[in-house]
């Protein structure tokens, strides 16, 4: 039996994104756009199999790899950095139904390359849902976050936190330790020699197979009302 190649992430890709990062401007990028466009077409195929993966333990809205991937020309319209194109391939997965809530990112760059998935920008009313949700009983969120398969795949959660309590919680809340961040994020980065590898494909999708259950949680917890019955 002939054994399947999955699709990878080759140095070439590597290569492209460093002389990119050397020549970041648009005579060098309009005379090397063939190459560019070769490195992209195997990003796509890379992705597309990546979401045939997330398909088989999610559900996915997103329709192919190529509409997951973003664009490599940054928007310098409001960012610092005025150089005229990203220097990392990156995409995201939407999952599908309002019932289902977070969201799967990849940046694949030399030296930073890690997937992410949770809430970046919580609006207000999810961040009073999860906060009061927490402050009820954390114990299920704890829960999560101490088990051996997320703390082995995550370390721990990321993103900001407030320096004090947020409004209306006191600082001595036995929570208080997650009732400050103002994002819920799970990381995990991986070596340049990790995402080289003909493993890559699935140590990505098993990475994100390992974030469901904290979005099973968040889920629940902002698709419900206090009787479990959809809002």
């Amino acid at each position: 039996m002939n054994n399947i190649v999955l699709p990878r992430i080759h140095q070439s890709g590597f290569d492209f994104l460093n002389n990119l990062k050397a020549n970041n401007n648009r005579d060098w990028f309009n005379t090397n756009k063939t190459v560019y466009q070769d490195e992209q077409q195997l990003i796509i195929t890379f992705a597309d199999a990546l979401l045939e993966n997330l398909r088989s333990h999610d559900l996915i809205a997103t329709l192919s790899g190529k509409q997951s991937l973003y664009r490599i020309y940054r928007d310098t319209r409001f960012s610092h950095d005025k150089t005229p194109y990203k220097t990392h391939w990156s995409g995201s997965f939407t999952r599908a139904t309002k019932s289902r809530r977070g969201g799967y990112y990849f940046q694949i760059e030399p030296g930073n390359t890690f997937v992410a998935g949770g809430f970046w920008a919580p609006v207000p009313a999810d961040m009073k849902l999860i906060r009061d949700d927490i402050a009820f009983d954390a114990a299920p969120l704890r829960k999560i976050l101490n088990s051996k398969s997320f703390k082995s795949r995550f370390g721990e959660l990321k993103g900001e936190q407030l320096k004090t309590a947020p409004k209306g919680f006191g600082a001595d809340h036995e929570a208080i330790d997650l009732l400050r961040y103002k994002q819920y994020l799970l990381i995990k980065h991986f070596s340049d020699k990790e995402v080289l590898s003909k493993d890559f494909l699935q140590e990505m999708s098993l990475t994100f197979k390992e974030m469901r259950p904290f979005f099973d949680y968040m889920s629940e917890v902002l698709t419900t009302d206090i009787n479990g019955e959809g809002q």
